[in-house]
């Protein structure tokens, strides 16, 4: 660990794999700063007790308020696109109601368009999939630790330049929508989180799929082509014949 880091930044999750990948940590790799892994359940009530280590805070980077050491002029660069950036922030937060409790600009993450952060003192998303698999589990202390969720989006990104464009256009736009539903889904999926509503998210990608395949919405599904049912003569005749080999 470099000398003047902060802090020790750790990140829990359920393997190497889906930590290494996970979008949190894209923002310290570009600046060189090390991550302590943290892949087994009882990581996650150890880091309940240990605040610091050697003089070091440990600091979740799943979790809001995380500082990446920036510069006075990543701060201005942050300050102007958090202002370019109001209008669909106050969109996104209007479209998706109380699934979140507000909506951002970051600087945490580089090459993916948004990501889920939860509250300092709740649950990270590791522990609220811990809690729920519990089969003795409290439901009045779940839904009190369950942290309410802040969405921060990626300004750089590409999809979500060209969502701001569609949503300056018309922020009533269903495309608009569907777009801001699928990026919340997709984020609660990379960020550690499972769906409340798998059936919705799939029907959310399919017309995606029908839009790039030019399929009208409107179109009937069509069925795959059934044999004809037979004729009451052509029963009544082999009714008959039944009857003769009797």
């Amino acid at each position: 660990m470099k000398p003047d880091q902060k802090g020790i930044y750790y990140i829990t999750g359920e393997s190497r794999k889906a930590v290494e990948n996970s979008p949190f940590i894209e923002g310290l790799k570009k600046k060189g700063i090390e991550v302590l892994f943290m892949t087994e359940p009882i990581d996650e009530y150890a880091m309940q007790q240990l605040k610091e280590y050697d003089s070091k805070k440990f600091i979740s980077i799943t979790k809001g308020g995380v500082d990446l050491g920036e510069t006075e002029e990543e701060k201005k660069a942050a300050e102007e696109e958090k202002k370019s950036f109001e209008n669909l922030c106050n969109i996104i937060k209007e479209t998706l109601g109380d699934k979140v409790e507000k909506v951002v600009t970051s600087s945490r993450i580089v090459s993916s368009p948004a990501c889920l952060v939860t509250g300092e003192y709740g649950w990270s998303a590791y522990m609220e999939r811990i809690m729920k698999a519990q089969a003795l589990r409290d439901n009045s202390t779940t839904s009190y630790m369950v942290s309410k969720k802040t969405l921060e989006i990626n300004p750089k990104h590409p999809i979500v330049k060209e969502l701001k464009k569609k949503a300056d256009a018309d922020k009533s736009d269903k495309t608009v929508k569907d777009l801001i539903w699928l990026l919340f889904e997709t984020s609660l999926l990379t960020s550690g989180f499972t769906l409340d509503e798998p059936a919705s998210f799939a029907n959310r990608i399919h017309r995606m799929i029908k839009l790039g395949l030019s399929i009208d919405d409107d179109e009937d599904v069509v069925d795959e082509d059934l044999p004809p049912l037979e004729s009451s003569a052509t029963t009544t005749d082999e009714g008959s014949k039944m009857e003769e080999v009797d």
